[in-house]
């Protein structure tokens, strides 16, 4: 039986998204690390002003679809 069936929507997509926002941001920034040469290349191109903005809704959007279509799929798909 599946686990996920007795809990909420809600909870679920909250639980998905919360994983991948980590998982995501951590990726983004290690390939960063090494792509923009170091921390001051990192700095200026994801967190210089306005930036850092961009990369916060970025990373939430992606995580909220990501979160909304794994609940779906293991709430209602998945038998």
């Amino acid at each position: 039986m599946n686990k996920y069936k007795d809990t909420s929507f809600i909870n679920l997509v909250i639980r998905f998204e919360m994983i991948f926002f980590i998982a995501i941001a951590l990726i983004k920034i290690i390939l960063g690390f090494f792509r923009f040469s170091g921390f001051k290349g990192l700095q200026d191109e994801y967190f210089a002003d306005g930036k850092w903005q961009y990369f916060l809704i970025s990373n939430l959007v992606m995580s909220f679809i990501y979160g909304l279509l794994m609940a779906g799929y293991y709430k209602f798909i998945k038998k």
